[in-house]
């Protein structure tokens, strides 16, 4: 049987790192997409000292460039002529605006620019190795969108923490948009995508939260609160079980009492899904397929 090949961003540290652990587990070669050199070397130590016979392979990658997005998705296809499964999960919550350098809101570039250009850019592989699936982390953080206009969702703009959860839950609802419309737009080629929450995990993405150290002091004592193991566990599912197989366009959460929540509108908005992808393929050069 051949190898099966998985590739994870963000893959150094938190939920990543143990996504990346997870897919090892099961046999699969895996490609970690990182910004340090430093940090993917000690993820690869850590994850074949804990895996026998584990595989993995680093490649280096600023995703809020798309620059390095294009040169870190050529040198996937050149290592690579097949990938199994690509999991979208690196992603930053900024406590104060800052500029990419392509001069976009750079959480929005992060989060959702970067990741809609290397999914893209890596469907060849991925449609040569259906059945195949593309994982999108996301966060029930999309509910804290502010109006999403397709127009100017990536503009840099100005805001502090106390307003930085409003545009992070626009990258995260974009992350969701995406999956349903590539999901769509992806049917009968046997890749499946779907996006999914995590749920509220101890990482450091989540200390960056303001108010968190005292929050997650209280949360720590409540099922709320999941280490990354634990918040890795719906990803792994959406990428290896049997029972998603064919399963596509869907949004899976890990919050507890999620299921009870209403779905939010924009997710029900076929207008703003194709606008947001039209725009997105705009923003990163691409046709709008």
């Amino acid at each position: 049987m051949r190898n099966k090949i998985a590739i994870v961003t963000g893959g150094t540290s938190g939920i990543g790192k143990e996504i990346a652990r997870g897919l090892a587990r099961a046999g699969f070669l895996v490609g970690i997409v990182c910004r340090s050199e430093m940090r993917g070397r000690a993820a690869v130590e850590e994850l074949t000292a804990d895996v026998p016979g584990a595989r993995i392979e680093t490649f280096l990658a600023d995703l809020s460039a798309l620059q390095d997005v294009r040169r870190v998705a050529a040198s996937l296809e050149e290592r690579f002529d097949r990938l199994d499964v690509l999991v979208d999960n690196a992603g930053v919550h900024m406590m104060r605006a800052k500029e990419s350098a392509d001069g976009f809101d750079r959480m929005v570039a992060t989060n959702h620019l970067g990741p809609f250009l290397l999914t893209n850019l890596l469907l060849g592989p991925l449609e040569k190795a259906a059945p195949s699936r593309i994982v999108i982390v996301a966060s029930e953080a999309h509910r804290f969108a502010d109006r999403l206009d397709p127009a100017r969702m990536a503009e840099p703009g100005s805001y502090r923490a106390a307003g930085s959860l409003r545009v992070y839950g626009r990258s995260k609802l974009m992350n969701i948009l995406f999956a349903q419309e590539l999901a769509r737009r992806l049917e009968g080629s046997g890749v499946t995508v779907n996006a999914m929450c995590p749920g509220f995990v101890a990482t450091g993405l989540t200390r960056e939260l303001p108010g968190n150290a005292r929050i997650g002091g209280l949360l720590s004592h409540t099922p709320v609160m999941r280490t990354p193991a634990q918040g890795a566990r719906m990803a792994l599912k959406l990428a290896l079980d049997e029972e998603f197989e064919g399963r596509t366009g869907g949004f899976y959460s890990s919050t507890p009492g999620a299921g009870l929540v209403p779905e939010a509108g924009p997710l029900k908005n076929e207008v703003l899904r194709r606008a947001v992808w039209e725009q997105s393929a705009r923003l990163v050069g691409l046709p709008p397929r």
